[in-house]
């Protein structure tokens, strides 16, 4: 198991830049984070429940918390706050960030979607939460 090293979060590229103890660093786009997030609303409760995320390219992290000593909590401008992201997770993230973005272009594609934001989704660019 991989642990962190140093986490920075770069606003104006919109990235999180997180070094591994086993010497690998990776720069993470919040909107890459936005989509692959670990959370039911995003994954499911299971496989082929997933929900394709669309419109996040402007998407922003807000805040970043650790949970414990074992992984990250983020909150993004669209409201998005649930689901933990673990060490592990973030490192596979990293690893794997080429084909999983490829991945998912391909799916907005087929699914005629846009990450760019819906007309009306740029107008209220406010947080929310899920239950209101």
């Amino acid at each position: 198991m991989t642990n962190p090293t140093e986490i920075t979060l770069h606003q104006q590229s919109r990235q999180l830049e997180i070094a591994f103890d086993d010497g690998t660093r990776y720069r993470l786009p919040f909107e890459f984070l936005r989509v692959h997030s670990p959370s039911a609303e995003v994954r499911g409760h299971g496989a082929g429940q997933e929900v394709l995320q669309v419109g996040k390219r402007n998407v922003n992290l807000l805040n970043l918390e650790p949970v414990g000593s074992y992984a990250l909590k983020m909150t993004f401008d669209d409201g998005h706050d649930s689901g933990l992201y673990p060490w592990e997770y973030l490192h596979d993230l990293g690893e794997n960030q080429d084909a999983m973005w490829q991945n998912y272009l391909k799916q907005l594609e087929a699914a005629g979607e846009s990450r760019e934001p819906r007309p009306h989704d740029a107008a209220s660019h406010k947080p929310h939460n899920c239950g209101r």
